[in-house]
């Protein structure tokens, strides 16, 4: 009986020249590499929206927010991947292997997508888990007005808070709130009041 194929095995550093030769983003996890595909302008205006109003809140404080071109690496499992949003507060962590991947953020975005929700919701974010500095793990929805924010408690166990509609998510790690009427502005509606549309 043949063997079945053997999926090829990449190290970080494999993952790194292959990165820094490519023109799209790709995830390195468990040896694989996977190319990223591209978000819906929705997608994009969700993920700057969270961003804008997260860095609005933080910006007088020991705290810096990032897009999606930052990559974040889990020590504990290898995962390299570029989160829609991250917030680091305090002084920055660099991996020792790569000075352009963070190590210590406290928040981490993700817009949902049809393709991404269930790996978003599962392995993701039990790789998300292994991260000491990680308090808390955002999940906006792609379908309708619902954040969901996942807090680690004390015991290391995690609490779901669910807002929707018109709503205010709090993120109690940085103090700051992310009303959902901002999150999804211009979003799912046509143009706001005040601008013509065309």
């Amino acid at each position: 009986m043949a063997e079945p194929a053997r999926k090829p095995t990449f190290t970080f550093a494999e993952y790194l020249a292959h990165e820094h030769a490519s023109e799209v983003k790709h995830e390195h996890v468990n040896g694989e590499i996977f190319a990223m595909a591209g978000g819906t302008p929705e997608h994009g205006l969700m993920a700057v929206n969270v961003a804008s109003v997260l860095r609005g809140q933080l910006v007088d404080r020991r705290c810096r927010v990032y897009n999606s071109d930052v990559r974040v690496r889990v020590q504990a499992t290898g995962l390299a991947t570029y989160p829609d949003v991250s917030v680091v507060c305090g002084r920055l962590e660099r991996d020792p292997e790569d000075e352009n991947s963070i190590l210590n953020p406290v928040v981490l975005v993700e817009v949902l997508s049809p393709t991404s929700e269930a790996y978003d919701r599962g392995e993701k974010f039990a790789h998300y888990q292994t991260i000491p500095s990680l308090r808390e793990y955002v999940l906006v929805s792609y379908q309708r007005r619902r954040v969901e924010v996942l807090r680690r408690n004390d015991d290391g166990t995690w609490t779901l808070h669910d807002v929707r509609e018109g709503g205010v998510a709090e993120l109690a790690s940085v103090g700051c709130s992310l009303p959902l009427d901002e999150v999804y502005r211009q979003v799912f509606a046509g143009p706001e009041p005040g601008e013509e549309a065309g």
